[in-house]
């Protein structure tokens, strides 16, 4: 097989340049945010122009309905003698409220190379630009074939992902599983994780009341919601330490061994980086090993929103009738996240019987060998497109689509993300950059050319 025509190639990216805005531009300025109910129209126009730009590449599509939103995935080439290889990207978006942005975040602005909107880097660009890299592969002959799965929920946590493509099997039959939708470690660190933790979302609510009554006439005799969900979410874990005290939470989980740590120290993260990249002011912890251990291969718990009483200016000195609480926790293997939410609401029934514990939604860990030709074509790929050498990490998100599909079609899954920390990731004025889409164009195009020569077992 001939060499990577790299002159071609550089070619095409400075041509991509156009086609890439046009495209991410259509995605940005539609507001595909998949957990809030008045938005469902949004999440299907989203679809509908991904199904678009699917058939426009001359890709066989199909659309996947199912009780939420639905899921596009379509192939692009379909000889047998060829390996395939499957792109999974997600194109909903989190919410994006206007205070806090530089500009509205459902219309993108573009400043010298970078692209400000809400999912330009989580997951819209990304996917657009593995989607041009495909385009190219195709055109210049690289003997693959092209899957792609295009999920518009899993900012709500793939609920209807596993069962959606279960019926779908066969089109989905791949060799391998692409997923670009990871970070880096730094602007100078390229990031090959090969581990994600898993994710348990649920609501604390507690009602002690009907209406808001008079602090001064009940205070001391009524019961206070808000300090109740207080008093509880300190049971659950210490606040100072992030240790969690529910009974059985850390029971049996997967401890990183010395080599694995080693390899996180070596991976050029840097705690002063790292707060600056995430505006954060202190850390629990000031020992670099102990914040890589808790970001990366320690379960967590979180709270994310308490609401219910008066938040307005001043003081409205009520007792408030009800009160709610938004919480989390990432998993690591070895967790199972139903046994850890029957673990969650036991003990806080135990702690207060008025307390309602709702699921939200739940993603197994993902953890897999940081070796193989996969992984070794992945690592030259980002050589070859970014001039360095990636760090091999796992990763603190979590991404439900990935275990269901190497579960369901026994494939191994290689992660190539381009996003850096600095982007803002579910943050105000998140942003991508054209020199990620170059880089990233010249990373995929490599990856596929080394990943066609690799013989599929048996």
């Amino acid at each position: 097989m001939a060499e990577l025509d790299e002159k071609r190639l550089n070619s095409y990216v400075r041509r991509a340049r156009k086609p890439f805005e046009t495209m991410l531009r259509r995605l940005v300025e539609i507001p595909s945010v998949s957990a809030d109910a008045a938005h469902k129209k949004d999440v299907e126009a989203a679809a509908i122009l991904a199904s678009g730009m699917l058939k426009e590449a001359g890709a066989n599509v199909k659309r996947l309905e199912t009780p939420g939103h639905p899921l596009v995935i379509g192939r692009l080439g379909e000889d047998p003698a060829h390996p395939t290889v499957l792109l999974y990207n997600h194109l909903d978006v989190q919410p994006a409220e206007k205070e806090g942005w530089e500009s509205d975040p459902f219309e993108l602005a573009v400043k010298k190379g970078r692209y400000m909107g809400r999912g330009t880097t989580d997951d819209k660009g990304p996917a657009l630009t593995a989607f041009l890299a495909a385009q190219h592969a195709r055109a210049v002959g690289i003997p693959l074939n092209f899957c792609f799965v295009w999920e518009f929920e899993e900012e709500m946590g793939s609920p209807h992902f596993d069962k959606a493509l279960r019926a779908e099997k066969e089109f989905l039959q791949t060799d391998s599983i692409l997923v670009s939708d990871t970070v880096w470690i730094s602007r100078s660190k390229p990031a090959i994780p090969f581990g994600i933790r898993g994710l348990l979302t649920a609501t604390l609510s507690i009602e002690t009341g009907s209406r808001d009554a008079h602090s001064g006439l009940v205070g001391g005799a009524a019961r206070n919601p808000l300090g109740e969900l207080c008093r509880l979410i300190s049971q659950c874990y210490d606040a100072a330490t992030g240790e969690v005290k529910i009974p059985g939470f850390y029971d049996g989980i997967l401890i990183p061994g010395q080599e694995e740590i080693d390899g996180f120290l070596e991976s050029g993260f840097t705690i002063t980086g790292f707060k600056k990249a995430h505006g954060l002011k202190r850390l629990r912890f000031s020992e670099t090993d102990a914040v890589l251990k808790a970001i990366w291969s320690r379960p967590t718990f979180e709270v994310h929103g308490l609401s219910g009483g008066y938040t307005g200016e001043g003081v409205k000195t009520i007792v408030p009738p009800q009160a709610e609480a938004k919480v989390s926790m990432r998993l690591v293997p070895r967790q199972e996240p139903k046994q850890i939410f029957a673990r969650l609401r036991d003990f806080c029934k135990a702690q207060n019987g008025d307390v309602k514990v709702t699921l939200e939604a739940m993603l197994d860990p993902y953890l897999a060998s940081a070796k193989g030709e996969h992984m070794e074509a992945a690592v030259e790929a980002m050589v070859f497109g970014f001039q360095t050498k990636p760090a091999l990490v796992r990763e603190g998100g979590s991404i439900g689509a990935v275990v269901s599909l190497n579960r369901l079609l026994n494939a191994p899954v290689v992660f190539l993300g381009l996003s850096l920390p600095e982007h803002g990731y579910h943050a105000p004025n998140e942003y991508f950059e054209w020199r990620q889409v170059q880089g990233g164009i010249r990373t995929f195009v490599f990856y596929f050319d080394r990943i066609s020569r690799i013989r599929p077992l048996g």
